[in-house]
């Protein structure tokens, strides 16, 4: 199995909002060999944000990177992202320009957006990108795309052609299956999310990761955080929460909400109002079972809380075994 972009694997451990993939959790991804990423805050934080990756950088002395997403403000925390000299900027949800491109070159970083069209691949193509994240409609959390994986993925791996891009396949992966899956598909990597917010080192509740185990149905919704971050749909475990209240008329947003828990997230206590679409993290008080709780299309091949480590090695070996196995066979 092949790494790409100067890693041993071609594993991507999503970024997981707010602060699900915090150091713990991108340093063991990176000390497997894996592509561990940060989750940047939604707010400008430089200085935080400093201390965030060189506490990762406490934890490993492989290289990692950390996802921004460009809805939100991020114009400081991207220069001080360049300046800590971090190996990979994901990019998510917003205008990957050439100025951005240009100038996390220029600072030595690799650019890697995530993309839910082939429209939005051609644009990153165009701008010098480094690689891009092919994100299906099966992936959970903020899903920017209608298409499934299957079907988008080989369009954009035609579009990039022989160019020194590699694409990475997003949504519904969980283990080598999907993996093996993918490659044939051509990416030359994965990009894996619910699978990793299930890990020991993921900074997400023990409810949350205990029900990516118990639970096997998501839901495509738009009930979670329309205030915050508009016109943004997810895809959330089916909990009985959220059977409850699935349709949610489209005029009511989490603003009016009552106050159901607090989380303290990326160093700043945070009520969490029902419907805001917050995950509860280790910090997080009050009712949980009413909070979002986001999980991909694949949740139900989750049967247990692993280390993050183990789940790198398990992916490239199984893999490796899968094909040696099953299509050497086939073609004998």
């Amino acid at each position: 199995m092949k790494g790409i972009l100067g890693f041993e694997h071609g594993i991507v451990q999503a970024p997981l909002g707010p602060d699900i993939s915090g150091p713990e959790l991108v340093a063991a991804v990176a000390n497997a060999g894996g592509i561990g990423l940060l989750r940047c805050p939604d707010w400008e934080c430089p200085d935080y944000l400093r201390e965030l990756i060189r506490k990762t950088k406490t934890l490993t002395d492989k290289p990692f990177g950390i996802g921004v997403v460009l809805a939100f403000p991020h114009d400081l925390n991207i220069k001080a992202i360049l300046e800590e000299e971090v190996a990979v900027l994901q990019l998510y949800w917003g205008d990957c320009s050439q100025e951005l491109v240009d100038d996390a070159h220029r600072a030595g970083l690799k650019v890697v957006p995530q993309v839910g069209n082939v429209e939005e691949a051609r644009k990153a193509v165009a701008v010098g990108v480094d690689a891009i994240i092919v994100q299906g409609h099966e992936a959970g959390g903020h899903v920017i795309g209608k298409d499934g994986l299957f079907s988008l993925l080989p369009r954009v791996v035609d579009l990039v052609g022989e160019r020194d891009i590699p694409v990475i396949a997003a949504g519904g992966i969980v283990d080598a299956r999907g993996y093996v899956a993918a490659l044939s598909l051509g990416a030359q990597g994965v990009c894996l999310g619910t699978r990793f917010v299930a890990t020991h080192e993921s900074y997400a509740h023990p409810i949350y990761k205990r029900k990516l185990v118990e639970y096997e149905k998501t839901e495509y919704t738009d009930v979670f955080g329309r205030a915050r971050w508009p016109g943004a749909p997810q895809r959330v475990l089916e909990t009985p929460f959220f059977d409850d209240w699935r349709s949610l008329p489209a005029g009511e947003n989490e603003v009016n909400q009552p106050v159901i828990g607090r989380s303290t997230i990326h160093g700043v206590e945070k009520e969490i109002r029902r419907f805001s679409g917050t995950v509860p993290n280790m910090t997080t008080t009050g009712d949980l079972e009413s909070m979002a709780m986001y999980a991909g299309q694949s949740v139900g091949l989750i049967k247990e809380i692993l280390p993050a480590g183990e789940v790198v090695k398990s992916l490239v070996e199984e893999a490796q075994a899968l094909i040696l196995q099953k299509f050497n066979n086939a073609t004998t």
